[in-house]
């Protein structure tokens, strides 16, 4: 099962286990909130440190790959020239993004809306997908950088419809005319 599939399968489990809860206990309440911002804090330190593995390791090796063509605008592929130091830390400061925008949307849901279910279902879903991100997977849990966490990295849509980045020889040639058409 995709990442995208066990994630929807897991929230609806916690969604269930969250309506057995009585939020309405105060104490319970504070329990909800100290145990979201406990998992928030440690997803952003585990971040963190991955960071700070990607900069001792500080892999200098060169990464070429072509960028799929955004749907929405009119460019073509974009080459992109990196080294794997730089992309890792590129991923995982998107990762940290995804953090704060989630951490935003909860105190809105939550101090403004008076949501309180979420509490407990995004701090979950934190802690799965922190286990889940492909930079932890490589610095943490010491898995190699094959396969699925080959870089640059397969972006995993619902249902696999999202473009991956091309890697092969005939891409990055083809998107490296292009360039050289574009700057003359």
């Amino acid at each position: 099962m995709n990442a995208a599939m066990s994630n929807l399968v897991i929230s609806l489990g916690a969604m269930q286990v969250a309506r057995k809860i009585p939020f309405d206990d105060p104490q319970v309440l504070l329990y909800a909130r100290i145990g979201y911002v406990a998992a928030q804090v440690i997803i952003l330190a585990v971040y963190y440190y991955v960071s700070m593995k990607i900069k001792e390791k500080n892999d200098l090796t060169v990464l070429k790959y072509v960028e799929p063509a955004n749907p929405m605008a009119k460019d073509d592929n974009n080459l992109v020239t990196t080294t794997v130091r730089d992309y890792d830390l590129t991923e995982t400061s998107k990762l940290v993004r995804g953090v704060y925008i989630g951490f935003a949307m909860m105190c809105f849901l939550h101090l403004y809306m008076k949501f309180t279910q979420p509490l407990f279902v995004q701090a979950l879903m934190g802690m799965k997908n922190l286990y889940d991100a492909k930079p932890v997977a490589i610095y943490i849990l010491g898995k190699a950088a094959e396969g699925d966490l080959k870089r640059p990295f397969k972006a995993g849509g619902m249902f696999g419809a999202a473009a991956d980045p091309q890697t092969d020889k005939a891409a990055i040639d083809e998107a490296e005319k292009r360039r050289g058409k574009k700057e003359e």
